[in-house]
């Protein structure tokens, strides 16, 4: 089992930046590729993207290219969203998960955390 639990959402205006934490805790949490994954209201889940097991490689949606970085700590079982120029299209619950796979598709997902509240106004 891995558990996972995100922070640092919140309230921004549009172009200001955040960073979301992913506390990862269990069973060899490093051994998982990362993903980060949105869903805004009315909406289905979204791929952000994702990071390999050491961190060296990353993938990001075309929607977000440029903009996010994620990135790992695997000495703080931590997982990093860094989100600049932010967009009131942005506004969403933010998720990672974890998996033993590379992919963008939710379903290749094992495990999932509670999700965070990013809200960008305009």
């Amino acid at each position: 089992q891995v558990q996972l639990v995100e922070s640092g959402g919140g309230l921004v205006q549009a172009g200001d930046s955040l960073r979301l934490s992913c506390a990862t805790s269990g069973r060899a949490s490093n051994m998982y590729f990362m993903g980060w994954f949105r869903q805004a209201p009315g909406k289905e889940r979204e791929f952000v993207g994702l990071i390999n097991k050491g961190g060296s490689s990353t993938y990001y949606a075309d929607s977000v290219k440029g903009r996010f970085t994620i990135s790992r700590d695997n000495a703080k079982n931590t997982v990093y969203l860094q989100m600049n120029s932010l967009k009131p299209e942005d506004t969403a619950v933010y998720y990672c998960a974890a998996s033993l796979v590379w992919s963008r598709v939710s379903n290749s997902y094992d495990y999932w955390g509670q999700g965070t509240q990013v809200t960008v106004s305009s």
